[in-house]
């Protein structure tokens, strides 16, 4: 098994859940192996770099004969990893991305999927539901009160205001109108006409998928033209502790929620080990000294699946076969059932999501409240939204 994962450059810190389970569930694993064979399981630093996830690949597959790879999270890092495994004819398995990106924006469509790539993750239309259960919890805010769009000229914001298939659709269909004004460039370097479009719409909600930097510089410049957004919702770094996103860019404050997919309160257990989201989570703290993060549950159901893919697979050692086995996989995880023989499209299992907001907290300086359950079953509400 290769595990491609970033242990230098800017996504560093966030490669840490997946080494830390790399480090806990390869031991496990050996032990776990289809009849008369053993998992060995390796690993290449991506380096933060598509160039990086590339080569990663390659050493994985040519050099350590890997029959399968797994990988997490990164914008450029992932797709590379993932086109990589598609051209050398290897299974791969990859999470923390929209599905609808990762399907979509890498070229597939529903009558013609990937041969080797299977993905796990939320989609942007379950981001637009959450976040809409958000906008309609704002004291005063009606069903149809309008919301600014953030968008960047990235897949992401590319992806969201797509007319069928990302965000957009579905936050109409709930009844809100939409403040879209052209796309700003990544990074951004003023984004005085979203401002200035959001003020003449009246607008009091913004929602986005900006980094941390750009979104501080929103935060900012509108401060300065002295407005206020009551409430941003925002995915993509915002999903992570402010220990391990701040920079001086962003101070998480009252006004911002963000999707929650996985906490140690919600009600998941590893398949391999039986641990607990609590436990896990605690167990990384404990051993680590660095607040859990949101992937590492993501990252633990990879290890999962990639095992169950080898355990089930007819011939362990053949690609093809392990491939097919991902396709017909149903397993509880870590990060909950993960079922790739329901859709939505071949190749791809959801995994839903919840409405958090990081707030003060008792154990860390922030930790994410569960706001609203969203659609995780037996998921209880830790907090309140605060608005500003």
């Amino acid at each position: 098994m290769g595990v491609a994962v970033a242990r230098s450059g800017r996504l560093a810190s966030l490669g840490d859940p997946l080494q830390f389970a790399l480090d806990r569930l390869a031991p496990k694993l050996a032990g776990r192996g289809p009849r008369g064979y053993s998992v060995r399981v390796v690993s290449r630093d991506t380096r933060s770099s598509a160039r990086g996830a590339r080569e990663a690949v390659e050493e994985l597959v040519r050099q350590e004969n890997a029959v399968i790879v797994v990988t997490l999270a990164g914008t450029e890092v992932l797709p590379a990893v993932a086109d990589a495994c598609e051209a050398a004819g290897v299974p791969c398995l990859s999470s923390a991305f929209p599905w609808q990106v990762y399907y979509y924006g890498r070229g597939a469509d529903d009558d013609r999927p990937f041969d080797w790539t299977y993905h796990f993750c939320w989609g942007l239309d379950d981001i637009a539901d959450v976040f809409a259960d958000l906008w309609e919890r704002v004291d005063g805010s009606g069903p149809h009160q309008p919301v600014g769009c953030l968008w960047n000229d990235g897949p992401q914001g590319r992806w969201s205001r797509h007319p069928e298939r990302g965000f957009a659709p579905v936050a109409r269909a709930r009844g809100h109108r939409l403040v879209e004004p052209e796309p700003y460039r990544e990074p951004a370097t003023t984004l005085d006409a979203h401002i200035n479009a959001f003020r003449d719409a009246g607008v009091d909600i913004v929602t986005s998928a900006a980094t941390g930097r750009d979104l501080a510089l929103f935060r900012a410049q509108t401060a300065e033209k002295g407005r206020r957004p009551r409430l941003i919702t925002c995915s993509r770094w915002l999903a992570y502790p402010p220990s391990v996103t701040r920079s001086g860019e962003l101070p998480p404050q009252a006004g911002v929620g963000t999707l929650a997919y996985w906490t140690r309160v919600h009600p998941y257990r590893s398949s391999i080990d039986g641990m607990t989201a609590a436990e896990l989570a605690e167990t990384y703290e404990q051993t680590t000294g660095r607040q859990a993060l949101q992937p590492l549950g993501l990252a633990y159901a990879l290890l999962e699946v990639a095992s169950h893919a080898l355990t089930t697979a007819d011939d362990p050692t053949d690609r093809r076969s392990i491939a097919a086995a991902l396709g017909r996989t149903r397993v509880h995880t870590m990060a909950g059932l993960l079922d790739w023989t329901r859709g939505p499209v071949p190749n791809i299992a959801t995994v839903p999501l919840a409405g958090g907001q990081w707030q003060p907290g008792t154990r860390h300086d922030y930790e994410l409240v569960i706001v609203t359950p969203g659609r995780v079953g037996g998921l209880p509400a830790t907090g309140d939204l605060v608005t500003t």
